[in-house]
Formats: structure tokens, C-alpha cells, sequence
């Protein structure tokens, strides 16, 4: 999770027309004092400042219809379960999904929940609001100008103030840490006149800290001074992006229109996406009624999470007679990992042979045989599927990183790192459990006369499943079934979302399950959400863990020095060794592919490599609409024939 995800410049270059066509450069050697189109943090950028629109967007496709899905990732406070607010700046309230939809940023993201730039590009942003940025001698002032046809849907100008106003918000302490985590390092906000803003940083922020900055929403000052900023807030937020919030029931669905005169459609950074006149979001508390939505045709577009639903319950007439099209396609190219957070704020779990007896607990073979259909890998790193994930002995670039911390470091961590223990698939491979019963009792825990472990003060070791995903329910239970086996009080408590929501920020849980993507080129911002020390302290982080460590801090401090790629990918494989010896996680499981299903009225292309956003990639095929007895009216009503439509 991720929760998560885990993610286009000018057309024509009219507003660049004026700016000095630059040489591609790296961006550690960034020439000073020169209008730059866009920025990477390693490499040369593939678009030059002349480029039409991105390979993966396509220009010629229709304008029209719709989309309908639950969403499969979010950001920030958001949630697919429900929603109470349209605010989703904020630690309080569950926000909407997609909502960051209706915001433009100063350089792209692309902005359907992922802070990523070119989605066939690991690191560069390109310009959107600002048509370019200028990096001053000191290279501590980003000073970015706006593009003068830069507009809020109601018309009103985009200005400097907007931009300074934006930022000094996201600094808020009520600002949720997705977005306030990338700006620790931001000194000072500068407004010059209407037309340029410069972002001042302190000197020690690194080059992809700059970039996630600069892909940061751009709000409406005059909006925000008018409302609270708070999780109260259900008035439709004023954005400069290319739709805004239609029709919407909170806690049901929410739509959102595609902005017809919308400002930058013509823009490279924009042409050729978000072809959809209406994208709407269903929410759903459990996806029992969200596949039933689906196979009634109500929802048009589902990406499926369950292997036995996908083995066994795609059987229905609208997929079996074509209508409905079932298919896998492959992960991006980024790492991450899935795993269930042992809450190590409870100083229950202090010891590591105690965290130990908990992974062996968990039997991914059985799982995997008996409830996923064989599907999935189990997960090994805290990096899997990517470069990134340690393997092997340290490298001479990894010992470097450890060696100042090697008293303090377990035994072995320059050698390879530790594996999963594999067990029989039996569901109760007595090995294993006999090694668990092994450290609990050397952990000091001690049989009671119930069989339950007890620790020096005569308390159970008692560890509550938590989850908000009836889904997940029968995944857990067999694990905490298996911890009951070596004399955990182990239960699963299947609570709703908001309160779960509300649980996990305040980490009020003993285990939690988590989906994290780092993206293709981590940043120690983002890395630090997750394992950093300040995020163990911070609510409503990404570190359910409370992993707070002195040497993960220094790994993430050299990452996010890292001068190229060779020296990011050393400190990252560092940091896996150091969090697969320490075992705050439960690793889970992974899938090569997304397992997607569609009603067969759409067009699409091919998926790009760092991301796969179908709201701005693919559109409406009115002739396969037709086809299969889907009609579209007016962008505004949907109706299917045929018995599953009914």
C-alpha cells in the first residue's frame, strides 16, 4: 500500500519558443542560470525541449465516455473503501480517490496517484505550470516562471502567490506527511511578482528532492482562504488540472469531468491524455459487491487482487461471451514490497527473536497453494522485482556504507542476506514451529498453564490481526491460527474503514498489512516514510513499523546524497540488508503482472514502463460499445444489455 503505489511538456514548445535550446544534461551537472525545460536527477532526459507530446500518449485517439472502477491505489488520506472530505491534504477525514485529478503542479507529475514524471522515464519532470526553471549559482534557488495561459477552472490565473501560498501549506502540520515528507529540506518560498516563484532550499537537499518538490499540487490561495482546511471540507476544491469534481454522494462514488476548455490540452506535457469525459470512482468496503458491480457491467474497468476470485469466479456470461475481456499485464519496472507491519511501539515486540517466531509462523507455500492458485512469489526484499534488492555478498560500495556501524549491526549483515524460511506447504510444518516455540522461549516468553506464552510480568504475548478487508480475513486467519500453535494469543479483528483508517495514522494496531511502491528512482524523502526514524514518530506515515534506527537513518541520508545511479542502487541494497536482518516486517507475496478485466469498450495502447494510469492513458471505442450493447449518452449515463446489464 500502499497502502501502496504502489506511478508530458509543452505542445509545440510555443511558451519554450523563446528559451535557448540546452544540450540534454545530467542533473548533478545542471547549468546554472539558464532556462531548463525540464530536469532529471540521473541520466539524460529523453524529451528535448521541442517534443510534441509523450511516446505512450496518443493525440488521435476520441475525446468521450466514460470510466468507471474502484480504485486500486491511492495517495495521501484517500481511501477506495469511502470517503468524508474533498480535502486530501490533510492528516483528518478519508479522502476521495483521485482527486488529485483537478490539480496541475509546477513540472509533471503524472497525476493520477503517483508523483512520477514521464511514464517512460525513471527520474525527470518536465514543465507544466512553469514553462521553465532556472537553478542559480548556488544551486539552492529554483527559481520557476508561470506560463501566462495558466488558469483554475473558473478562469481565474495562476500566480505566483497560488504557487507560494501552495507551499507554505503543504508545510502545514496538519498536512498529510505524502506530501509534506518532500519538503523538509524546502528553506523558503519566494514570490516575484505574478509570473515567478523561487523555492529556496537549505544547501543539503539532493537533486530528487527537487523533483518531487516541483510535482507538488498548486492550490487556489483564494479558494483556501475562503474554507478550512481540514477534513470537513466537502466543497469541490478550485484546481487548474484537467478535470474537476461532478456529481458525487460521499462515502458512495464520485465523478469527475473532464474540463473541456481545460488550459494545457495542447500542451506537450498533456496532449494526448485523459481522453474520458467522465472518470468515476465507486467505493466499496469490501470487494464482494465491487466484483458484483463489475459483472453487472455498473463498473466498466477492475483490477483484480484476489487469486481465488481470478481462478475461479471469472465465469459469467459477459466473459464468456467476449463481452468482458480478462487479461495480465506486466508490473512497472519499480520496486516494492507487501508485508504485515509488527508495530514495534509495543515493546513486545522489542526482541528480534520474538519478530523471528512471527515470520516463521507465516506459510506462504500452504498460502500459496491452498488460497492463490500458485499465483504468486513470495516477497524477499524490501526492494523486490528491482535493481535495488540486495542479493549476494556486500558489495565494496555497500561495506563502505555499513562498516561505521558494523558494532552495532548483526552478525552476517555483509554476507547474504537473510531468506524467507520455505516450509513444507503443509500448513503446520513442525520444524519451523518447533524453531519458533525455540525464540519465543529464548525471547524470555514461557509457557502458561493454558498454553498461552507469558511474559517476566505474567501478561500473554497477545497480537491483534488488524484489517478493514473482509478479503484478507481468510488469509490472516490461517496465520494467526499457526501463531496460536507455539502460544500466541493471536486474533484477527476486522474493523470498518474509517476507524481502521484512523488506527493505523495513529498506529493503534499490533500488525497491519501494507502494499508499498518506492517508485523506479527512490528518494530518501520517500524512503524515509517508510524506515526513517522522524517517520516513526510522525502520524499518519508509511512507517507502520516504527523502524527507528541510527544506521537505517545514515543509509537514508546517503541515498539521498547519491550522485548516480550506481551510488543509489549500493545504498539501497545497504538499507534491505540492514531491514531483512531486522525483521519489522512479515513479508508477504508478490504477482509479476496486474491481473485486469474490462468491458470491451475501450481503446488502449501499450503500457508504458513506470506507470499504469488507464483514467489518462486509455478511451472510449464508441464501435466496440456498440458492438457488445454498451451505450454512452451524453457522458453521463451508461446501460448494458444483455442479461448481466439487466
Amino acid at each position: 500500500m500502499s497502502g501502496a503505489n504502489r506511478r508530458s511538456v509543452l505542445a509545440g514548445a510555443v511558451a519554450l519558443a523563446a528559451a535557448p535550446l540546452l544540450p540534454r544534461r545530467l542533473f548533478a551537472e545542471t547549468p546554472r542560470g539558464v532556462s531548463l525545460h525540464g530536469l532529471s536527477a540521473f541520466g539524460e532526459l529523453k524529451y528535448g525541449p521541442d517534443f510534441t507530446h509523450f511516446d505512450y500518449a496518443n493525440p488521435e485517439a476520441p475525446k468521450g465516455g466514460r470510466i468507471s472502477f474502484q480504485a486500486p491505489n491511492w495517495i495521501g488520506n484517500q481511501s477506495s473503501s469511502g470517503f468524508d472530505t474533498l480535502n486530501m491534504f490533510v492528516l483528518r477525514g478519508i479522502g476521495a480517490p483521485r482527486l488529485e485529478l483537478t490539480y496541475d503542479s509546477l513540472m509533471t507529475p503524472a497525476p493520477v496517484h503517483t508523483m512520477a514524471g514521464a511514464l517512460d522515464e525513471p527520474d525527470s519532470v518536465y514543465g507544466l505550470l512553469a514553462e521553465s526553471v532556472t537553478v542559480e549559482d548556488d544551486g539552492k534557488r529554483y527559481r520557476f516562471k508561470l506560463r501566462p495561459e495558466a488558469r483554475f477552472h473558473d478562469g481565474t490565473r495562476v500566480t505566483a502567490a497560488d504557487v507560494a501560498d501552495s507551499y507554505e501549506r503543504w508545510q502545514d502540520s496538519s498536512t498529510h506527511p505524502y506530501f509534506s515528507s518532500s519538503l523538509v529540506q524546502l528553506a523558503g518560498i519566494e514570490a516575484k511578482g505574478d509570473d515567478e516563484v523561487d523555492l529556496v532550499f537549505s544547501g543539503v537537499q539532493n537533486e530528487r528532492m527537487i523533483l518531487s518538490a516541483a510535482a507538488m499540487p498548486v492550490v487556489s490561495k483564494a479558494f483556501w482562504d475562503n474554507h478550512p482546511y481540514d477534513g470537513s471540507q466537502l466543497v469541490a476544491p478550485l484546481g487548474s488540472g484537467p478535470y474537476r469534481v461532478g456529481r458525487m454522494r460521499a462515502g458512495t462514488f464520485i465523478e469527475y469531468d473532464r474540463v473541456r476548455d481545460y488550459w494545457a490540452a495542447d500542451l506537450s506535457v498533456r496532449r494526448g491524455l485523459y481522453h474520458f469525459d467522465t472518470i468515476r470512482l465507486e467505493t466499496f468496503r469490501d470487494h464482494a459487491p465491487a466484483f458484483e458491480s463489475f459483472k453487472k457491467g455498473e463498473t466498466l474497468y477492475r483490477e483484480e487482487f484476489s487469486a481465488q476470485r481470478w481462478a475461479q469466479q471469472y465465469d459469467f456470461p459477459a466473459l464468456n461471451d467476449g463481452r468482458v475481456i480478462k487479461r495480465e499485464v506486466p508490473q512497472e519496472e519499480v520496486g516494492g514490497f507487501q508485508g504485515i507491519a509488527i508495530n514495534r511501539r509495543r515493546e513486545k515486540f522489542d526482541d528480534l527473536r520474538t519478530r523471528q517466531a512471527l515470520d516463521l509462523c507465516f506459510d506462504f507455500e500452504w498460502m500459496n497453494r491452498q488460497l492463490f492458485f500458485g499465483q504468486y512469489e513470495r516477497t524477499i526484499s524490501y526492494f523486490h522485482g528491482s535493481e535495488f534488492a540486495a542479493e549476494g555478498a556486500a558489495s565494496d560500495a555497500e561495506r563502505a556504507l555499513l562498516e561505521p556501524f558494523a558494532a552495532k549491526l548483526p552478525d552476517g549483515i555483509f554476507e547474504t542476506p537473510p531468506m524467507p524460511t520455505a516450509s513444507d506447504g503443509s500448513g503446520q510444518d513442525r520444524s519451523k514451529l518447533r524453531e519458533a516455540a525455540r525464540l519465543l522461549a529464548e525471547a524470555g516468553w514461557q509457557r502458561g498453564s493454558d498454553g498461552l506464552v507469558i511474559g517476566d510480568d505474567g501478561r500473554p504475548l497477545s497480537v491483534e490481526l488488524l484489517t478493514d478487508q473482509q478479503g484478507l480475513v481468510r488469509i490472516m486467519q490461517p496465520y494467526s491460527q499457526t501463531l496460536r500453535r507455539i502460544g500466541v494469543d493471536a486474533s484477527v479483528r476486522l474493523i470498518e474503514p474509517t476507524l481502521y483508517e484512523r488506527r493505523v495514522r495513529d498506529y493503534d494496531f499490533d500488525m497491519a498489512m501494507q502494499n508499498l511502491n518506492h517508485g523506479a528512482t527512490p528518494n530518501d524523502d520517500g524512503i524515509g516514510q517508510i524506515f526513517g526514524s522522524r517517520a516513526a514518530t510522525a502520524k499518519g506515515t508509511r512507517n507502520l513499523a516504527g523502524t527507528s534506527s541510527p544506521a537505517v537513518d545514515a543509509i537514508i541520508e546517503a541515498a539521498g546524497k547519491a550522485k548516480s545511479r550506481d551510488d543509489l542502487r549500493a545504498a539501497l541494497r545497504a538499507l534491505d540488508r540492514i531491514m531483512r536482518h531486522r525483521q519489522d516486517w512479515v513479508l508477504n507475496w508478490s504477482s509479476p503482472t496486474h491481473r485486469i478485466s474490462h468491458w470491451d469498450v475501450f481503446g488502449y495502447g501499450e503500457k508504458p514502463p513506470y506507470g499504469f494510469a488507464v483514467e489518462a492513458l486509455w478511451w472510449w471505442d464508441e464501435a466496440k460499445a456498440q458492438k457488445i450493447g454498451i451505450s454512452h449518452s451524453n457522458g453521463s449515463s451508461l446501460k448494458a444489455g444483455g442479461k448481466d446489464g439487466e
